[in-house]
This record gives C-alpha cells, structure tokens and sequence, in this order.
C-alpha cells in the first residue's frame, strides 16, 4: 500500500465512470438481445449466427491486441488513451445503430449485412472501451483511489447494465408498438446517442497524469518479453474470460428459457430486474478490498455467483419463481464483485509492468477486451450451435432436446465454470504487486 496523495476530484471520477455507461448502453444491447434479435427478427439460422460469433470474436482478439498497440504508440497533447474517446465516438455509434437494422435483402444479403456491421461494431467498441482500463492507472499513483475509480466505473456500468436488461424490451414495444423490427433500431439509435454524449464527456472531463518516460514507448518485442513475466496478469487474463464465457451463455439463455421453457416471456424484465444486485457487491468492493485484499475479494464474489447459480438451478428443477428470483438476485451480488474488481486489478498489473521497466497500458490493458471478446464470441457460439443441434425453430414450440439445451445453459454450465475461475483465480499472487508495484 501507498501513500500517494488523491489526485482526482468527484466531477473527473463521475465523468469516468460514465464512460463505462456509455458502452454499456450497446454492449448490454449485444450480450442479452443480440442472438434473439438475429434468430427471431432479422430470421438468421442459428447455426450461421454461432459462426459469426465466433469469427467476430476472434477478430476482436487481433483488433484488442491491434488497439493496445495503438494506445501505447500514441504520442498526443491529451495524453496516449484518451484521445480514442474522441476519435471513435461517432463510428462506434452509427454502428451500432446499423447492426439493428433489418434491410429487406435476400439471405445471404442479410448474413453479409450481419458480418460486415456487427465487425464493424466489435471493432469500434473496442477502440472506446479498451482505454477506459488503460488510462486508469495514468490518473493517479494512489492505489486506494485506483481501487475508488474502479467501483465507480462499475456502479454506472451496472447501473446501465441493469437499465438496458429493464427497460429495453419495454422501449421495443414502446417504440414498435408490435413491430420488433422498428421497437429494436428506435431503441439503439436512442441508447447510441445518449452514449455519444457520454464518451465525449470523458475525453473532455478525464485527465493522463502519470507517465514514465523511460518506461513508455518500447519495443514489441521488450514489451511481450515483460507479459511472460507478468504471472498475475496472465491469470486475471484467464478468469475474465471465464467471467464472460459464463455470463455470456446464461444472459442469451435467459429470454429462451422464459419465452420456449416456461412460457412467459412476458417476465423476462422482471428477471433482468433482480440483477440490479450487482451494485450491491460493487459497493461493497471498497471496504472489503481494503481488508481482504482485492485477491480474497473477488474469490468472495465467485462463492456468491456459485451459491446464487445452485439456488437458480434448485428452483429450475422444482419449476419455482420465487425461489429462482431470489437465486438470480443473489448471483448478481456475487457478480458485482467480479467484474468490478477487474480494471482495479488489470490496473494493479499494469502498474507492475512499469515496476519491471515497460509501461504498456495499451497492451496490458487489452486482455480486459480480448476476454470479454473471446468469452462473448465461444459463449455465443456455444448457445447457437447447441440450439442448432438440438433442432431450435424459432417462434415455435420447441421440442424436448432443445428445452433440455436451453436448461443446461441456463443451469449447469455456469456451475462448472464457477468451479474453474475460482481454481484459476488461487493461483493469482497479489504480494508480488504490492511488494514491486505499490513500493
């Protein structure tokens, strides 16, 4: 631990916290509703759809790596992160909008169309996420204040997260008023320009303090020689792919189980409602960080995502509401304590890198996209290509192999990944960080 005075004040760390908002409004938009969306409105097969998940994700893999690059080449009055706020903001939006759009094309037309906006979307999404995790540790040297702009960042982007689950079936019917195809595009091109807003007030209200001359600007090769080096974030690089590889297949699961399992699809909103939670673990990431460390912390959040996913599958088998609510509500705690430790802690390793002579933020910050990318896309592809095998038609009732499907992804996986991420978490060793990084 340090004793770094506080270098930020309450309008620059409300600013960067929004900044996660800001995607969050589309990449909810692209976790929850986007396979529905392709499957049941813009009509895709699903075993095409799991393919351009997979494809678009292992892009975004190049494209994270490409972007980290950029970032720590980048030589700039406003710093080496902070312009691509500026510089991607309005491509990142007209993507998103075009991706919800539904052209009257052929088939194969449609499925082009797919790959070349939602390509588009992966891409761009990147160059406007990537340095809100890079830029962190260059706006202060104090490690309780990096620790205070972490939760920040994931209170609004839970918050939003939480909004867009809500309330964006409810802006589709407001907006369509029965016709999916216009409630879907209103809704994005309404979330997209609220997220412009957003992403330009960062780059205008957040500041780069900190930067190590003689660290900055190396070699690829000087740079990836430190990365081997770097055991914690190899690990922390593993267990945010776990992260999203789950919450990818249980979140595009959730409207297939309440739509074809238990036929209300109708509560979809209500269940996304209870992940209001997150912020409960968010919260507490503060406090508890500071006695337990941010290692026996987040280890905290999986056993809570475990035990909350053990309810949720407890109350599928008995076919009960109230018992699965109170699962998903208590999953999300667990949630919340995850995924708002992770830019501290990638923050914590870029901060060793420097201590061993390299600052790379760009690079060291990638692995926070490259494994929501990477989980995103395998995650996809998992729940599209298991639907496809199990004999999925949209829009009718569904045979017993694919109900069975839709439970082991909605149920049983999460489990097991649970298990895995904290295995792999054990072997995080957070004393070298604070010996070399915080001394």
């Amino acid at each position: 631990m340090n004793n770094q005075p506080w270098q930020t004040r309450w309008p620059e760390r409300i600013s960067y916290g929004l900044s996660d908002a800001a995607d969050n409004l589309v990449f909810q938009m692209m976790t929850m509703y986007l396979l529905f969306f392709y499957t049941d409105i813009f009509k895709l097969q699903p075993e095409d759809v799991a393919i351009l998940f997979v494809v678009a994700r292992f892009a975004d893999v190049i494209e994270s790596l490409l972007i980290g690059i950029m970032i720590d080449k980048t030589k700039t009055r406003w710093g080496k992160s902070r312009p691509f706020f500026l510089w991607f903001a309005f491509p990142y939006v007209i993507f998103a909008v075009l991706t919800f759009l539904t052209p009257n094309f052929t088939y194969d037309w449609k499925l082009v169309w797919a790959y070349v906006t939602y390509l588009g979307l992966g891409f761009f999404y990147t160059a406007v996420n990537l340095p809100i995790t890079s830029i962190l540790p260059t706006m202060t040297q104090n490690d309780r204040e990096i620790t205070l702009l972490g939760v920040i960042r994931q209170f609004f982007g839970s918050s939003v997260q939480i909004i867009v689950s809500v309330f964006a079936p409810l802006l589709v019917l407001f907006f369509g008023h029965g016709n999916q195809q216009h409630g879907y595009f209103l809704t994005v091109v309404t979330f997209g320009i609220i997220s412009l807003v957003l992403i330009l007030n960062t780059f205008f209200q957040v500041k780069e303090r900190f930067h190590d001359q003689n660290a900055s600007y190396k070699s690829l090769k000087e740079t990836f020689s430190m990365l081997k080096k770097n055991h914690p974030w190899i690990i922390i690089s593993i267990v945010i792919f776990l992260y999203w590889l789950t919450t990818a297949i249980k979140n595009q699961t959730t409207i297939y189980y309440f739509k074809y399992v238990i036929d209300r699809a109708d509560l979809v909103p209500l269940a996304n409602s209870f992940t209001l939670a997150a912020l409960v673990g968010v919260v507490l990431i503060y406090p508890l960080s500071k006695k337990l460390g941010n290692k026996k912390t987040m280890q905290f959040g999986i056993i809570f995502a475990l035990i909350g996913q053990l309810i949720l599958a407890l109350a599928v088998y008995m076919n009960n509401l109230p018992i699965l609510f109170t699962g998903t509500f208590i999953n999300s705690i667990g949630h919340g304590f995850i995924v708002g430790l992770v830019s501290v802690m990638i923050a914590d390793t870029i901060k060793l890198g420097t201590a061993m002579g390299i600052q790379a933020e760009g690079v060291l910050a990638s692995t926070d996209n490259l494994g929501v990318n990477l989980g995103l896309g395998i995650g996809g592809f998992i729940t599209a290509q298991s639907f496809s095998f199990s004999g999925f038609v949209a829009g009718q009732t569904q045979n017993q192999a694919t109900i069975e499907m839709i439970n082991l992804n909605y149920v049983a996986i999460p489990i097991i990944l649970y298990l895995i991420m904290f295995a792999v978490l054990f072997f995080y060793n957070e004393k070298i960080i604070n010996k070399k990084a915080f001394n």
